[in-house]
């Protein structure tokens, strides 16, 4: 298996655990069971309908976050052989794809999706969501994809020039 395709896998699994354990923590914090919030993933796709549905619904939900998770995990290790900072720098970019990603699923994928719109606003709610993407999401992608991905895998950094030669008198 490829280093890149291992850090897809490691990075996509851990912050799609990571973030469905948070997603349940702070559901059940006001009410809301494990098995509603995944009918709710599974929503985005089958509509306002798929709250009624069963355990199939519930593991569709399931199968839809994890691939999600893993199309992030995609987006970042494919960056990072094009753009060498992303594995450099991995706190930095790993916190800022983590905004990214929040961003690109709020203001895009949920208003597109078959739930019904709600507008955005910043509540306790929602800045927990988004430091959620931060630290759940952004940065564990991005710490696996520096530790999983061989040098060789990666573009090598541009080597500086050599210094002029000094001039012969």
């Amino acid at each position: 298996m490829s280093p890149s395709l291992r850090a897809i896998l490691a990075g996509g699994l851990v912050a799609g655990v990571l973030d469905l354990l948070f997603a349940f923590a702070s559901a059940g914090l006001r009410g809301v069971s494990p098995d509603q919030v995944l009918r709710f993933i599974a929503g985005g796709l089958l509509g306002p309908t798929a709250r009624a549905g069963g355990a199939n619904v519930a593991a569709l939900g399931l199968g839809l976050h994890f691939v999600i998770a893993l199309g992030a995990a995609v987006a970042y290790v494919t960056a990072s052989r094009w753009i060498p900072v992303l594995v450099r720098r991995p706190i930095l970019c790993g916190l800022l794809f983590g905004a990214a990603f929040y961003a690109f699923m709020n203001f895009m994928v949920l208003p597109l999706s078959t739930l019904p719109s709600r507008a955005w606003t910043a509540t306790g709610w929602t800045m927990a969501d988004l430091g959620s993407h931060l630290f759940l999401v952004g940065l564990p992608i991005a710490l696996l994809t520096r530790r999983l991905t061989a040098a060789g895998d990666l573009p090598a950094s541009p080597e500086p020039p050599p210094p002029p030669a000094a001039a012969v008198p």
